[in-house]
């Protein structure tokens, strides 16, 4: 049985220095890509490729290549994560791909995802948005309450749990016309909305980081899904209901 020959592609990819100044898309061949590997390995193949040629490789974020982190965010071909659902870039395989063809490689898009160097942007804002209220305070003096002691209701916890799975990679605000961050901000305000743990600092939470995703720059939601669609954990469109419920309680309490 002869094996199977690899993929020759032409890469389009975006390389930019820095957010100073002004990027464009260069051109490059790589052949003899195996169908079995990931697409960073396939930019790994090229970037060694690169650097015994005597270039510079090319920046991009990774770290647990396992579909967790959410660090490995790539622009692939108009949609965020590449050509197939449910999956991260680090997950997406070259089988997807065809021999001879061209993909467009780009970082993500957004006024709050500011460039750090080619397809490697600052995700920072992120962090900001869940230390102004992305938490709960616990007592930790040895006299916490069990865990497994305080009862919730299966549909809340699974509920929760769903909304637990955001990895906050960010793919919601690259495919969002508006860049939105509402799907990020709501599933992590729903997580903890939804359990005992998180209703006493509740109103505080949402509204805090609510005006933190505004001052951050992030746009407004336009309940257009795309953010639903590419999220690669499936967060439902629920969870930003849920936080415009959340918020606007809030605001009525405050006055």
């Amino acid at each position: 049985m002869s094996a199977q020959k690899g993929l020759n592609l032409t890469l389009k990819i975006w390389r930019q220095k820095n957010n100073k100044t002004k990027g464009q898309f260069e051109t490059y061949k790589i052949s003899d890509v195996s169908t079995d590997s990931s697409f960073l390995e396939m930019l790994d193949m090229l970037n060694e490729n690169l650097v015994n040629e005597g270039q510079e490789a090319i920046a991009f974020d990774h770290d647990c290549r396992e579909g967790i982190c959410g660090m490995c965010s790539l622009y692939i071909n108009g949609r965020p994560h590449g050509p197939d659902t449910g999956i991260t870039t680090c997950q997406l395989h070259m089988r997807m791909f065809k021999d001879g063809e061209t993909i467009h490689i780009e970082p993500w898009r957004s006024a709050a995802f500011p460039i750090i160097k080619d397809l490697v942007v600052d995700r920072s804002a992120f962090d900001r948005v869940m230390a102004a209220g992305g938490f709960i305070s616990v007592n930790t003096s040895g006299n916490t309450l069990d865990a497994n002691a305080i009862l919730v209701p299966k549909e809340d916890a699974d509920n929760a749990m769903d909304a637990a799975a955001c990895i906050g990679c960010g793919a919601c605000v690259a495919t969002c016309k508006n860049g939105a961050a509402s799907l990020f901000v709501g599933a992590k305000v729903s997580q903890f909305a939804l359990l005992p743990q998180g209703k006493v600092e509740a109103k505080r939470r949402v509204l805090n980081m609510v005006k933190a995703m505004d001052e951050e720059g992030f746009g407004n939601c336009s309940n257009t899904g795309a953010c639903e669609v590419e999220c690669p954990k499936g967060i439902s469109l629920e969870v930003i209901a849920r936080m415009n419920r959340e918020y606007f309680s809030a605001s009525v309490d405050q006055g």
